[in-house]
């Protein structure tokens, strides 16, 4: 029986993480009691009693949670939902199928971070095309993306959720307009970019789902490389993969809806454009893979299980 501690399991992440492993008959959840959810001594309990700790928690948090782990601890490892310690030296940044090296990483590393949800869509396609040497590490990128409310976290839901909100809340609303997202320095450290790409995201009037789309002009590939090369680059990138499908020319027709995903803990990734210009999309749930899902995954491979155990995937 793996004992797990969820600690801050009242927000958005902790409630899916709870929500998927009250399934399973593997997993001992560590409760804490409410009233005692800020108490350090119970939360230090909870984590050096746990083989895993999920830190649902906000940055400042996370890292003090850390220092709570018993000097004589060898057991607990703990996965990190926070943005706290996902480009941190001795923490392994938990996205498995970007490369068998992270994926040994997670198996043996006791510090995992899970990845920011837009930065899962873009760190999955630009992290293959530089790998396998497709675009130069120099390129100067951009990202657009939309995202349902939830990913705003609790606030940000009941916002939405308001009979009587804002009429602006009715529209897709840009924001990060000063370029300083939090997600931007995992986007580029782990893709190995020189530079952070100009990033567009955007908060849209539905609760779940994601899209993160990078654009390509066909004279920042190298080798003369097709968009069917993009294309077989990153099938073959993800060949075998239960997490993330690459799907063939012509899968969409005309449009890709970001709310598609919700509920699910898959990704999708499609090539569309034409030989001058190339548009490569992510869909996935941005509580999903972009969230819990990633973080439940990361627990399987951390525990020698099968990396799906307790998710909800796709065909």
């Amino acid at each position: 029986m793996i004992k797990v501690f969820i600690n801050g399991q009242s927000g958005t992440t902790g409630l899916r993480i709870k929500e998927r492993l009250l399934s399973r008959d593997d997993i001992s959840l560590i409760e804490i009691p409410t009233e005692k959810r800020r108490d350090e001594d119970e939360i230090r309990r909870c984590i050096n009693e746990s083989d895993i700790t999920f830190l649902c928690l906000p940055d400042d948090a996370a890292r003090n949670a850390v220092k709570l782990i018993d000097s004589d601890n060898t057991k607990t490892k703990i996965i990190d939902a926070s943005t706290a310690h996902r480009t941190e030296p001795g923490w392994v940044y938990g996205f498995a199928e970007l490369s068998d090296e992270i994926r040994h990483g997670i198996k043996t590393n006791r510090f995992i971070a899970n990845p920011g949800c837009y930065a899962s869509g873009f760190i999955s396609i630009v992290y293959p095309l530089i790998r396998h040497g497709a675009i130069d590490s120099g390129a100067r990128l951009s990202c657009f993306a939309v995202s349902g409310y939830s990913g705003g976290g609790k606030s940000a839901i009941a916002q939405y959720e308001d009979a009587e909100r804002d009429t602006e809340l009715d529209s897709p609303r840009l924001y990060a307009l000063s370029q300083q997202h939090k997600h931007l320095k995992e986007m580029a450290a782990v893709t190995g970019l020189k530079n952070a790409p100009a990033f567009l995201p955007m908060i849209c009037d539905y609760k779940c789902g994601m899209l993160v789309s990078v654009p390509i002009f066909r004279d920042m590939l190298t080798g003369g490389l097709t968009i069917n090369d993009v294309r077989e680059l990153l099938f073959e990138h993800y060949k075998g993969q239960k997490l993330v499908k690459v799907r063939p020319e012509g899968y969409t027709s005309g449009m890709i809806a970001s709310n598609a995903f919700d509920g699910r803990d898959d990704m999708e990734i499609e090539v569309n454009g034409n030989e001058d210009r190339i548009v490569i999309t992510a869909r996935f749930d941005n509580l999903g893979k972009g969230a819990s899902g990633a973080a439940i995954q990361n627990m399987n491979i951390a525990c020698g299980l099968d990396e799906a155990a307790s998710l909800v995937l796709g065909e």
